[in-house]
C-alpha cells in the first residue's frame, strides 16, 4: 500500500512561497537576489499592535483554552468592522469564527459547504491555494479565466458558459490576488444577481479590501449588492495579515450564516481548537486600534503600484492592466514567449521566470501557478529601492538579450 494517501500526494506545493524559498535559499548562500514572489508586506506590524500583544501574553487569562471560534471582543470588532466594510450586519456570537490565517478559513469554508463532486466556479487567473483547498474537501475547481483584454475580471457570460447542474459555489476576490483587479460596484451588482438566479453560494474572499487605489478606501463587497434571496448564501473571508502587516500572526476570519460558521467550528474544534490568544488580542488592537499606520502603509503601496506600472509598461512585449488595489502586478507576457532570451529558446512563463532569476537575479512567479500561462507575478510589498533597482533588471535582460 501507498506510504502517502491520494489526496494528499495530490498536493501541490504552494508555487508563491516555493519561490520565495528558493529566493532566500540564493540569498543565504551570497547571491544577490531581489525577491517578487511572496505578497508579504514589508513593513512591521505597527506598535501599537505589537503593545498589545505583549501585554497579552503575560495575562494569564490568555494562557488558557478559550472559545474555538474566537474570542468573544474579537468577534465583536470583526462584525464590527464587516458591517462598516462590507455592509453586511451578522451576529458576532453565531456567524464568526476566528481562524488561523486566512487559508484555514478558505479551507474551512470549502469543507462545511462543498460535497464530493460538487463544482465551484473559480475565476482565473486565482490564488494558487483556491484549487488544491477546493479538491481536498472532494470538489471540482472550475477555472473561468479572464485576460489581460478583459482587465482580469470574469463576466456573467463566462461564468454561464462554465456553469453546470454540480455547480454550487462561485468564489470572488476582489482586490485579487494575483491581478490587483477590483470589480466596480456596478459589475459586482450584476454578479451577485447572476449568482442568487443560479442557487448559488458565493464565497467572497475580502482580504484586501481595504488595500484599494484611486480615491477609494474600500473595495465594493457583494454583500453590499447582493438581492435579499442571496443574503444566506454568502460567506465573507477575511484577516488582518495584508493590510494591517500581519502575515506571521496568522489571524483570519469567516463571517457568514449560521449554520456554515457552526459548521466550521466544529472542523475547527478537531482541527486546532483555536487561535492563539496572543494573536487574537494583537487582531483585535489592529482593528480597533488607531488607522494612521495603516494609511501611511497604503499610500506606500500605491507609491509603489504607480512607479512599477510605469517601468514594467515601458518593456516592448509587456501589456499590463493598471492594478487597482491589494499591491501585485501581473503583467501579460505573452509576445516575450517562443524567443530567444540569454541564449535560450523560452517558450513559457516558467522558462522566462527560471531565466530571470538565473540570469538578472530577480525571483517572480509564473503564471502556471495561477491559471494563467503567459504572465508573471510581481508584488510590490517591498521596499522602494529594492523595487526600482529589482525591476531595473527586468528592463535590462530584455534590453540585452
Amino acid at each position: 500500500m501507498p506510504r502517502i494517501s491520494g489526496r494528499i500526494s495530490s498536493i501541490a506545493e504552494s508555487a508563491t512561497l516555493a519561490v520565495d524559498a528558493k529566493a532566500k535559499k540564493l540569498k543565504a548562500s551570497g547571491v544577490d537576489v531581489i525577491g517578487f514572489a511572496a505578497g508579504e508586506p514589508d513593513f512591521p506590524t505597527p506598535a501599537h499592535v505589537v503593545d498589545a500583544a505583549q501585554a497579552a501574553a503575560a495575562d494569564p487569562r490568555n494562557h488558557k483554552y478559550t472559545p474555538n471560534a474566537g474570542l468573544p471582543e474579537l468577534r465583536q470588532a470583526i462584525a464590527d468592522k464587516t458591517a462598516r466594510d462590507s455592509g453586511l450586519q451578522v451576529d458576532p456570537a453565531t456567524q464568526v469564527i476566528v481562524t488561523n490565517g486566512g487559508k484555514q478559513a478558505v479551507y474551512e469554508t470549502f469543507a462545511t459547504l462543498i460535497d464530493p463532486g460538487d463544482e465551484v466556479l473559480l475565476p482565473a487567473p486565482y490564488w494558487t491555494t483556491y484549487p488544491e483547498a477546493i479538491r481536498l474537501a472532494g470538489g471540482v475547481p472550475v477555472p473561468v479565466f479572464a485576460g489581460s483584454e478583459r482587465g482580469y475580471r470574469v463576466t456573467t457570460q463566462m461564468l454561464e458558459d462554465a456553469f453546470t447542474e454540480r455547480t454550487k459555489v462561485l468564489i470572488l476576490v476582489s482586490p485579487s490576488n494575483p491581478t490587483g483587479a477590483v470589480y466596480t460596484e456596478h459589475e459586482m451588482r450584476i454578479l451577485a444577481e447572476w449568482a442568487a438566479e443560479h442557487d448559488l453560494w458565493v464565497i467572497s474572499d475580502e482580504i484586501y479590501q481595504n488595500l484599494v487605489y484611486d480615491g477609494s478606501d474600500v473595495a465594493t463587497s457583494i454583500a453590499r449588492v447582493a438581492p435579499d434571496e442571496l443574503a444566506d448564501r454568502i460567506v465573507l473571508l477575511n484577516g488582518v495579515a495584508k493590510s494591517y502587516a500581519m502575515t506571521g500572526w496568522r489571524v483570519g476570519w469567516a463571517v457568514g450564516p449560521v449554520d456554515v460558521i457552526a459548521g466550521a467550528a466544529r472542523l475547527q474544534s478537531h482541527l486546532s481548537s483555536h487561535v492563539a490568544n496572543v494573536s487574537q488580542r494583537a487582531a483585535l488592537a489592529a482593528l480597533t486600534g488607531p488607522s494612521e499606520p495603516i494609511a501611511a502603509m497604503r499610500e506606500a503601496f500605491d507609491r509603489r503600484r504607480q512607479l512599477i506600472v510605469r517601468m514594467l509598461q515601458s518593456i516592448d512585449g509587456i501589456v499590463l492592466p493598471v492594478p487597482e488595489g491589494a499591491f501585485y502586478a501581473f503583467p501579460d507576457v505573452r509576445h516575450l514567449l517562443v524567443r530567444n532570451w540569454a541564449g535560450r529558446t523560452i517558450t513559457t512563463s516558467v522558462e522566462l521566470a527560471e531565466v530571470l532569476l538565473d540570469e538578472a537575479r530577480v525571483a517572480v512567479v509564473p503564471g502556471e501557478a495561477f491559471g494563467a500561462p503567459g504572465h508573471l507575478r510581481l508584488s510590490y510589498a517591498l521596499g522602494d529601492e529594492q523595487l526600482v533597482e529589482g525591476v531595473g533588471r527586468i528592463q535590462e535582460f530584455f534590453r540585452q538579450s
